[in-house]
């Protein structure tokens, strides 16, 4: 765990998470941006908790200021260890209150990532919802543009001279987690926050479950049904076997800290 955190952390299969409900999250987001500090803030789900477990990935995670679980199983792996993370804080649902508490605080959203139009429609429900909102900037990169010098200088350039206060980057784990990082470089004030497909739900293209099924942490299964042909694969070949390990370690890790 990294000490130098004012608040508690959880370690779940070896990543170190934040204990912080989403309020919490935003009253840190906008103190830091008070205070003048940046940072990045990675949520990850079960697909992407897998993923880290990859040493050339988990710098993305070591290297944030805050990561926060996407994902019920997360939390119910720490519920069983005995070190319980309060809730689940999704990309989704940060990019409201995010927007939210910037509009009462005259600062500045950028949207990176998703298909052409994606990002444009919405910023446009979100200046909708939150009249005083502030939009800097937003941008679609065409695919693959980080594999290309010259676009990806050109994408960088655009945010850096929107200097916006925060930066929710869509492009999926790990490639939006990479420019993240890339991006602190020349914005050190700004938050970046890695939010995977929230921008096309925002937009209104795929709708987002009921908030019963999110509270259920069946929330996959509404993708799955939604988006059969590209969640299939991910969900039932890769994910549910890694949850049910994801159990049984917690179990172990429960077991060995009582028997330390």
């Amino acid at each position: 765990m990294n000490p130098s955190r004012e608040h508690q952390q959880v370690t779940v299969d070896d990543v170190d998470f934040d204990a912080l409900r989403e309020s919490e999250v935003v009253d840190h987001v906008m103190l830091a941006l008070q205070e003048g500090r940046g940072g990045n803030l990675i949520t990850p789900n079960v697909d992407i908790l897998r993923q880290l477990r990859r040493p050339q990935l988990r710098e993305l995670a070591e290297q944030a200021e805050l990561v926060v679980p996407d994902g019920m199983p997360i939390v119910w792996a720490s519920r069983i260890q005995g070190e319980e993370l309060p809730e689940r804080v999704t990309g989704s649902s940060l990019i409201w209150s995010l927007s939210e508490a910037a509009a009462r605080s005259d600062r500045s959203l950028y949207l990176l990532g998703g298909a052409e139009g994606i990002a444009e429609r919405a910023a446009d429900r979100l200046t909708e919802t939150y009249e005083e909102l502030k939009v800097a900037g937003v941008q679609c990169p065409p695919f693959g543009f980080e594999k290309r010098p010259a676009q990806l200088e050109q994408t960088v350039s655009a945010v850096v001279e929107a200097e916006p206060d925060i930066v929710f980057v869509a492009l999926g784990f790990p490639k939006q987690e990479r420019l993240m990082q890339h991006l602190r470089e020349h914005l050190p004030n700004t938050w970046f926050v890695g939010c995977g497909g929230t921008l096309t739900m925002v937009a209104g293209e795929v709708s987002r479950a009921p908030l019963w099924i999110q509270r259920s942490g069946l929330e996959w299964v509404h993708r799955l049904a939604m988006e059969p042909r590209r969640m299939a694969k991910r969900y039932l070949v890769h994910d549910l076997p890694y949850a049910a390990g994801l159990f049984a370690r917690a179990v172990a890790r429960r077991t060995s800290r009582r028997t330390a």
